[in-house]
């Protein structure tokens, strides 16, 4: 349903504490048996413990997870537990991981969940061989490899087709009743519009319910007001307003997406590899989903293409159910607590947050500045001189870029140089908009949006980043916020980017977007660098042997 385009706590801390209030373990760390030299490069994927029955330890090898966020110099690394100590959850390194009582059971390995949890719907936890042994290769395959994300994806797919053809269709059903251009334009931007309200007012959802159960309750609410929507007596401001709600859940069933993820691949690479293929599946339906619906249109009427996105919705939520385990809510109303206050709260304490506040700002501002050439491409095109094939050619190749780069970075490079990566393409991902200052043709412009999209393949190492500094029991409410943070600076971007427009050239309103967007990255990437924990930075001796931590 919701449309990922893919969340922190804690207030201010002293440097000794992590994010989820818990200090880390000071002295010398003993050496760890999985870490590589600098020559062998990165570990593979370790095998799981035989006693775990769940997807194996997503994390890879500890020289390459990033410390405690806040961690002093003195603080040993997140995951260099002595080798004496049992296998990590897969929840990540203990100095990360929510307090024992806050963790849900789902957490705990396959098998041992209450059984007041486990339900007859519930899909099995056996996702790994029985004797501990991985059978699946690395990578995007060991990803499908986990039953639970496979029925994940197949919801998440059947939803986001169902969404873009029911907003194809909302928008030619409105104009056909009403012939106004001005309330058709606006069935499409209240899309973005709610997402600020809900992402904001309900975030609390996430944290404060059981996430399949918000999950499957998501798409049922959905369902239900596109069902109305198909009603023939349903008037345009009924229509509008069923949008709006179908709009404000969307941030709330995609935050407690994002945060289950962490509960079924681990908070390791798998974690990073799922969002990853959420995203480029997100780019590849608005690609498909826009020819399918208006082919779909092109043989049934406005409410029958609306009507198959009921069905969508009540698949998606079928696979949910049945094919995710039940586990418990993150956190319990505490003390009376209203669910307003406690999305506020929340909001508060992840935007209070240096380090989070800095890496929720990475995700978000290069957005704003990059649907420029997107959102001007039709007048762009118009300046140029060109037809609807060019048009066509301009919307499609800053997405083909995105699906391109981030399963190359994705299927190719290790996780350390994923990380090694992120501020640098972070810096200079808007660079080839520079080049629409040239006013170039559709091939030139085609290559510049091409390199554009290419350079949005940061966020896969920032999402590790990001997990890692948010504690559990706030990551719900955090990744909900970032949800509707990402949608609404994007809404935010494209309005800005016709208002310059009405003044300058587009050509060099995009060329425009490119510089300020790049001086503006360069501030932040600044002071990610600044919110980095100082053990990434110093040499580390282990084994005898001087290992440079790469920098994050």
């Amino acid at each position: 349903m919701p449309r990922d385009t893919e969340p922190p706590t804690g207030g201010s801390r002293d440097a000794t504490d992590t994010p989820g209030g818990r200090r880390t373990p000071r002295g010398p760390t003993p050496p760890d048996p999985r870490a590589t030299s600098p020559a062998a490069g990165p570990a593979p994927l370790p095998a799981p413990p035989p006693e775990r029955d769940g997807p194996p330890d997503p994390s890879g090898p500890p020289a390459l997870r990033a410390p405690a966020e806040d961690a002093s110099a003195g603080d040993a690394p997140a995951g260099d537990a002595p080798a004496g100590d049992a296998p990590a959850a897969p929840g990540g390194p203990p100095a990360l991981r929510a307090p024992a009582e806050d963790a849900p059971a789902g957490d705990a390995p396959a098998g041992d969940a209450p059984a007041e949890d486990a339900s007859a719907g519930d899909a099995p936890a056996e996702d790994a061989p029985a004797g501990g042994a991985p059978t699946a290769p690395g990578g995007y395959r060991a990803v499908f490899a986990v039953r639970e994300f496979r029925a994940v994806f197949a919801a998440h797919l059947l939803s986001l087709l169902g969404v873009v053809v029911s907003e194809l269709a909302l928008t030619v059903l409105v104009y056909d009743l009403t012939a106004s251009p001005l309330l058709s334009a606006l069935t499409f931007a209240l899309g973005m519009l709610p997402y600020l309200v809900g992402g904001t007012l309900f975030a609390g959802i996430a944290d404060r319910y059981p996430a399949r159960q918000v999950l499957v309750t998501c798409d049922l609410i959905c369902a239900g007001c596109v069902a109305v929507m198909v009603l023939p007596g349903t008037p345009v401001a009924g229509l509008l307003v069923l949008r709006c709600l179908v709009a404000a859940v969307s941030p709330v069933f995609t935050g407690t997406r994002m945060a289950a993820l962490t509960d079924i691949l681990g908070e390791g690479d798998l974690f990073v590899l799922g969002r990853s293929l959420l995203r480029i599946i997100s780019q590849g339906a608005l690609l498909a989903g826009f020819g399918v619906g208006g082919l779909l249109l092109a043989v049934v009427s406005p409410r029958g293409a609306i009507t198959i996105t009921v069905v969508t919705f009540l698949c998606s939520a079928a696979l949910l159910r049945l094919g995710t385990r039940a586990r418990p809510a993150r956190t319990a109303a505490k003390g009376g607590g209203t669910l307003l206050g406690e999305s506020v709260a929340g909001a508060r304490l992840v935007l209070g947050h240096r380090r989070i506040r800095a890496l929720m700002l990475l995700f978000w501002l290069p957005p704003v500045f990059v649907v420029a050439p997107e959102a001007l491409a039709a007048p762009y095109a118009d300046e140029i001189g060109v037809g609807s094939a060019a048009l066509g050619l301009l919307m499609c190749a800053m997405p083909v870029g995105s699906i391109a780069a981030e399963l190359y970075v994705g299927a190719a490079l290790s996780p350390r140089t994923r990380s090694l990566i992120v501020l640098p393409l972070a810096a200079a991902g808007l660079l080839p908009l520079v080049l629409y200052g040239s006013r170039p043709g559709v091939a030139l412009a085609a290559v510049a949006l091409v390199l554009a999209g290419a350079g949005s393949a940061y966020v896969i190492g920032l999402d590790q980043w990001f997990v890692e500094a948010v504690p559990d029991e706030l990551r719900g409410r955090a990744m909900t916020l970032l949800t509707a943070g990402l949608m609404t600076l994007q809404g935010v971007g494209m309005a800005l980017a016709g208002l310059a427009a009405e003044f300058f050239p587009v050509h060099q309103v995009v060329a425009g977007a490119g510089v300020v967007g790049t001086l503006c990255l360069l501030l932040l990437v600044a002071e990610v660098r600044r919110t980095a924990p100082a053990n990434r930075d110093r040499t580390e001796v282990r084994d005898g042997e001087d290992r440079q931590v790469p920098h994050g």
